[in-house]
């Protein structure tokens, strides 16, 4: 059997003496999309920063059955990508070039990009509407412009896994449909592994092959949508009163249940 593309075993992280993650476990193949997701507080960016290597964890986290903690920066950088949510902008840097910081794993120390990071970097600007943008100073874009600008970072990189934290945050339907297709397509033409988190329950439902429900830092579920978006899991964990019903393509649909609705 080969070794998932990305498994955590027994992850936690503790900030300020108070524990953010206790135990989670997790894993996914190549082309498969896992969505966390669970309340405001549950630990979900921080699960990504473990992930990442981007905070101080225990546990181990393995990418192709090889753990992290073994890899140097560049090599990490080449197997995962990390996209915050709300990452902190050069607003006099252009998008161009702060998509092009994605090919840094690449490029020699003191060397220069080439002409395959130039037209890596150009093709991810097309698909995701950027091209018109590319000169543009990142201070001058709107805030879902920013959160297309930062995809296509983590995109540039050409990594085999991208955990990706709200990468719908701020961006309107249309603009979150090109991105979750284009996530998609991705996934499956390429065999990319994408964790995400997203706060959109009916969203997660409908992309993701698998969910993990976190709550206090614990993950409470795990499976596939219809497993884990279920009246009794979702009402008692985020304190809504919610009707789950399945759509068209039979997937769960997560709706409020106004109060004096039957």
């Amino acid at each position: 059997m080969s070794a998932a593309a990305v498994e955590a075993r027994g992850l936690g992280v503790t900030l300020g003496g108070r524990p953010v993650l206790t135990g989670v476990h997790l894993s996914a193949g190549a082309g498969e999309w896992i969505a966390v997701i669970g309340p405001n507080g549950a630990g979900k960016s921080t699960l990504l920063r473990a992930l990442a290597g981007l905070v101080e964890r225990e546990g181990e986290v393995l990418v192709g059955g090889v753990r992290v903690r073994e890899l140097r920066p560049r090599q990490r950088a080449r197997l995962m990508a990390y996209a915050p949510q709300s990452p902190a902008l050069p607003g006099d840097m252009t998008v161009y070039d702060y998509a092009l910081l994605g090919r840094t794993p690449y490029i020699a120390y003191l060397g220069r990009e080439n002409a395959r990071d130039r037209e890596v970097t150009r093709s991810v600007l097309e698909r995701l509407d950027l091209a018109g943008l590319a000169s543009r100073p990142l201070g001058h874009l709107s805030g879902g412009e920013r959160q297309r600008v930062v995809l296509a970072r983590a995109l540039a990189q050409q990594a085999r896994v991208l955990l990706l934290d709200e990468p719908t945050t701020a961006l309107d339907l249309g603009h979150q449909q090109q991105v979750l297709e284009l996530l998609d397509r991705l996934r499956i033409a390429d065999g990319l592994t994408v964790v995400t988190t997203l706060h959109d329950l009916s969203l997660a439902g409908q992309y993701a092959d698998s969910l993990v429900l976190l709550s206090a830092g614990r993950a409470v579920a795990a499976g596939p949508p219809a497993e884990v978006l279920t009246e009794p899991l979702v009402g008692g964990h985020f304190g809504a009163r919610v009707r789950v019903e399945p759509g068209a393509d039979g997937r769960p649909l997560v709706r409020l249940v106004r109060p004096g609705e039957r």
